[in-house]
């Protein structure tokens, strides 16, 4: 037992020791954090050659879970309650937009490569939905929280997360060959049930809700509020709903509430470490033997889904009356894929869906989870070559083209 404990901890403080390391050396040379996070996974994992830190990347679930509920958290405490109330309407329509574009194009690649019905259904899902872990922590490292396109960008991924608790209610039993439609209503409408009742607490009850969490503490504050995250989390997944839109919806409430900045603030380093063993973690679950054999539908998804993100960018600016700068920030930020893919990777093989599955998954995710956030600290150059005024909008002036250019010394700020 002690040794089972021993080898835990040596996975763990690997973990941590490997990603900062490689984000030391990615600051010095210029590069996003994330893709190294996830290729320490991959050169330390059990799938390539040399020393294995982690034989089993189940090992870290737990950690890699809390990192991916911490990020949505957080980029909770950043949407404020204002922006909902006075953006909904635009929101709505630029989420709507983008799921069209990319989730269509996915289920028309799916159905184009012919493995099948049920295969078309998983690779809509993977092409259509942006990953909320990498596009937030994309934001954090570029300095680009306080952008106008920042909103937008936020609205966007909240209309894909409730998009997605809907999508894996209704593709579960799909998955599973289940006949019964009477269920699987009942499993989109617990679905929803729930996160109507998140939305309408997050709604009405923003003062009750300042109260229970008011104290001048700080450890009891982050108690509270890490607690209060973690069980939302688990309490959405027995309902259906990915556990990081619990812990976002309750980012959401805790944000608009007095103590929401000391929340902010003290949640900063918890987001970062976690963040980086959520990315390690899925790096640990590639092996990069398997690409080969899908390489060229894994560039004509990415290729389709550049276009996608071109055309989504270009719609939400013409919605938001953004220029091409903010298009481009819209469009290359919202690029990444990751999480939910990996999610439908799983569900597929536990369904015995084509053994190609997993791999392309895996070639798609890693390729976009290492170009999005090169592509999204360079938007600029895309920015030349969109239609429109290279102008930004009167009161963001300039900042398109100096958020693509932070340094990444801003990558825990």
């Amino acid at each position: 037992m002690i040794m089972g404990h021993a080898d835990t901890l040596l996975a763990m403080g690997g973990a941590f020791v490997a990603a900062a390391v490689l984000a030391r050396l990615g600051s010095r040379i210029g590069l996003p954090t994330i893709p190294l996070f996830i290729l320490a996974g991959i050169l330390l994992g059990p799938n390539t050659p040399g020393f294995v830190l982690l034989h089993d990347p189940h090992d870290l679930e737990m950690l890699s879970a809390l990192g991916l509920v911490l990020l949505l958290f957080y980029l909770g405490l950043e949407f404020h309650m204002d922006d909902l109330k006075t953006g909904g309407r635009k929101m709505a329509t630029a989420g709507g937009l983008y799921l069209a574009l990319n989730v269509g194009a996915g289920l028309a690649f799916g159905f184009a490569l012919g493995w099948g019905t049920s295969e078309a259904l998983v690779l809509a899902g993977v092409l259509g939905i942006s990953s909320s872990a990498i596009v937030t922590k994309t934001l954090v490292d570029l300095n680009r929280i306080g952008n106008p396109e920042t909103k937008p960008i936020l609205g966007i991924i909240v209309v894909e997360d409730i998009f997605l608790a809907l999508y894996l209610a209704a593709l579960q039993p799909v998955l599973a060959g289940a006949e019964d439609i009477g269920s699987a209503v009942v499993q989109i409408g617990k679905a929803f049930g729930f996160l109507l009742a998140l939305a309408l607490l997050a709604r009405f009850g923003t003062k009750a809700i300042g109260k229970l969490f008011a104290t001048k503490d700080n450890e009891l504050l982050v108690i509270s509020f890490l607690g209060a995250a973690v069980l939302v989390a688990g309490i959405a997944e027995e309902f259906g709903v990915a556990d990081a839109i619990g812990a976002f919806m309750v980012g959401l409430m805790l944000g608009n509430t007095s103590s929401g900045e000391r929340i902010r603030e003290l949640v900063h380093p918890l987001r970062d470490a976690f963040g980086a063993i959520f990315f390690f973690a899925f790096g640990l679950s590639i092996d990069p033997g398997d690409l080969p054999s899908v390489l060229v539908p894994v560039l004509i998804a990415v290729a389709v889904t550049i276009a996608m993100n071109v055309l989504a960018g270009l719609c939400a600016a013409k919605i938001y009356s953004f220029g091409p700068g903010q298009a481009a920030n819209v469009a290359t930020t919202l690029l990444a894929r990751g999480e939910f893919a990996l999610i439908l990777a799983t569900m597929a093989a536990a369904a015995g869906l084509d053994a190609r599955l997993s791999p392309f998954i895996a070639g798609y995710v890693l390729i976009l989870a290492v170009v999005a956030p090169l592509v999204a600290g360079r938007s600029h150059w895309l920015a030349r070559v969109l239609p429109g005024d290279q102008e930004t909008p009167s009161g963001a002036r300039g900042t398109a083209r100096e958020s693509t250019e932070q340094p990444e010394s801003a990558t825990h700020g």
